[in-house]
């Protein structure tokens, strides 16, 4: 059985579809079903070992039957309305974040990515520490909450030629990636709220890489004659997109990375400057990949289920298998 960890978003709905087709049998699980919707039962009294059962509105499974899991894109949990207060709520929240998750870790399965590292992966400096040591170029960045801090930053690197972004650019709170301009540094003392990235602007042309496994999949994305050159995200219907083939050096780079990371899956983001050198900016765990496959043709989607079908291993002999009312391999 394969589990998906995801909401219905549309890179999971295609690897879904294919999975489906493929006569596997998949399961997935919305975290934000739990526990208003959703039902978490462990069961440790059984002879022949623990029982692990889960059911929401869309799924009902037996998780100790788990062979691989993909976690992909999750959201919050969402509590029951009756309880009121904050603190009842947070809560319940723990207790529900305390048992999924020690199930989840408690699976003997195959994890793309595994939770708690794909988690950690996230964290920008830590990406850049690891990128730094496998041999990867960083631009020139700034890290800080100290206003005067980042005055001498931009001082020294240039009105006009820095850039500022925020660690995590959710959809309800989208922040794209700012050249700062002159009139940005009459509100620099905002810093002090939070820490801000700022970063040396690499001119040059995008890459959007997407390995799964050993797979390594690349595009380049020249968004530099498109209304906004400063983050290809924001005008990526603009700009030219074609495959590419990354130099064998740099592929390995990209692969070890991964490894150190102990991601199976990811998407990360280069720029090439003009001169030809490859410059990191980050690598994103759970990476959108459509927008590259529908100017490419690169077949990452197949990639992706091919994946989680190899680690799900063989499907059972027909001889074996039971069949549910729906007609689906139990």
């Amino acid at each position: 059985m394969i589990l998906v960890v995801s909401y219905d978003e549309d890179h999971t709905l295609e690897v879904l579809r294919r999975l489906e087709v493929a006569g596997r049998e998949v399961v997935r699980v919305d975290l934000a079903d739990f526990p208003a919707r959703g039902e978490i039962t462990l069961d440790y009294t059984a002879a022949e070992g623990p029982v692990h059962t889960i059911a929401t509105p869309t799924a009902q499974a037996r998780l100790d039957r788990c062979r691989v899991a993909w976690w992909r894109r999750v959201r919050p949990f969402t509590v029951d309305r009756a309880l009121g207060t904050s603190r009842d709520q947070g809560f319940a929240v723990s207790e529900t974040s305390q048992a999924l998750h020690g199930l989840f870790h408690s699976l003997n399965c195959a994890w793309v990515n595994p939770p708690a590292l794909d988690g950690i992966a996230h964290h920008k400096p830590y990406q850049w520490e690891v990128a730094r040591r496998t041999g990867l170029t960083l631009p020139r960045t700034l890290v800080t909450n100290h206003p005067e801090k980042a005055r001498r930053f931009i001082r020294e690197t240039g009105v006009g030629r820095t850039v500022f972004k925020a660690f995590i650019a959710s959809a309800d709170a989208w922040r794209e990636t700012r050249l700062v301009r002159a009139e940005d540094l009459a509100v620099l003392d905002s810093v002090r709220y939070a820490p801000v990235i700022f970063q040396e602007f690499v001119p040059g042309t995008d890459l959007r890489v997407t390995i799964v496994g050993e797979r390594v999949f690349a595009a380049e994305i020249d968004a530099s004659e498109t209304s906004y050159p400063v983050d290809m995200r924001m005008a990526v219907n603009e700009a030219r997109v074609r495959p590419v083939v990354l130099p064998s050096e740099l592929t390995g780079r990209l692969l070890r990375l991964m490894r150190s990371l102990s991601l199976v899956y990811g998407a990360v983001d280069l720029r090439r400057r003009p001169s030809g050198e490859y410059v990191f900016l980050e690598v994103n765990p759970a990476g959108q990949w459509l927008f590259v496959e529908e100017r490419t043709q690169l077949p990452i989607t197949a990639e992706v289920a091919a994946l989680l079908t190899r680690l799900d291993g063989p499907e059972p002999e027909p001889a074996t298998a039971v069949r549910s009312p729906a007609g689906r391999a139990v």
